[in-house]
């Protein structure tokens, strides 16, 4: 047999059993959570705030968490869009230019930081400038922590559209804004929906950049003055507690991050999908 197939079917088998791998692990952690926390899964666990005793295994839900990540993560992927973007068309407009590389060295650098770093950061600039622990400075502690994530994937995908493509708006009359709007945006943007995708479910998922700067709350938070709770904390919160009953409700809580996850990227890809029929291949 030649080598070359010999090859071709061993490398088959590792991406094969790569792929295995990969696939049993993400349906055997959806299992264990779902197992664990099946006895807990009720309707009152996401229409109910916490009452007087929850964590003490007594009635109630985790809506104020459920709503106070949900705003932290959506404000905090707003605020990174409205940095990353400007700054990704800039620098693809000046390419090989020293700003370029040193401003995506930053942003590689930046994705390696911990995230419990941005969190410290997050929490001298709220004590620097005299502020609480709020809704406000978990949006954004979370921001910093996806900026460079966003921005990375954003400028991948924006490195891909075809130069011909650019030539050919600006012999059209095009402006170099309006390039970058009305052309690379367009051709991009399935690939930026996925990039926010991914910068959203990086912040919805992470507690050790909350944990110093939102605080804490049995309420949702109606202004961005006020502490705020977050599914991660909450699952924290309640497997730190010696009563079963209410670690079954921190898997329960768990199944819900990883469902809400999950519909947020169903419905990107709908739409990133949707966009691209009208792209240019």
């Amino acid at each position: 047999m030649d080598m070359r197939r010999i090859e071709e079917k061993i490398m088959k088998t590792f991406m094969m059993i790569a792929t295995g791998i990969i696939v049993g692990g993400l349906i055997f952690i959806i299992l264990i959570i779902i197992i664990k926390g099946f006895p807990a899964m009720k309707l009152s666990m996401i229409t109910q705030l916490p009452e007087g005793g929850f964590y003490l295994g007594k009635e109630g839900g985790i809506l104020n968490a459920i709503t106070g990540s949900l705003m932290i993560a959506g404000g905090a992927t707003l605020l990174a869009i409205l940095l990353s973007i400007p700054v990704i068309l800039y620098i693809n407009r000046k390419q090989n230019s020293l700003l370029a590389h040193l401003t995506r060295f930053s942003f590689d650098v930046l994705w390696g930081v911990p995230s419990i770093v941005y969190g410290a950061f997050g929490f001298s600039l709220m004590l620097f400038f005299g502020i609480r622990a709020s809704l406000w400075g978990g949006i954004i502690a979370i921001a910093f922590l996806e900026l460079p994530i966003m921005s990375r994937a954003v400028d991948e995908v924006v490195r891909m559209v075809p130069s011909e493509l650019k030539e050919a708006a600006y012999s059209l009359g095009a402006t170099k804004l309006e390039t970058s709007y009305k052309v690379i945006l367009r051709q991009s943007f399935s690939g930026i929906v996925t990039a926010i995708l991914i910068s959203f479910g990086r912040g919805i998922g992470d507690a050790a950049a909350v944990i110093f700067t939102a605080g804490y709350s049995d309420y949702i938070p109606e202004s961005l003055t006020q502490p705020a709770a977050t599914l991660p904390l909450a699952i924290f919160f309640q497997l730190g507690t010696p009563f079963p009953e209410v670690q079954e409700r921190a898997y329960a809580s768990a199944f819900i991050l990883t469902l809400i996850i999950l519909v947020v990227s169903i419905i990107s890809r709908i739409i990133g999908t949707k966009i691209s029929k009208h792209s240019i291949k």
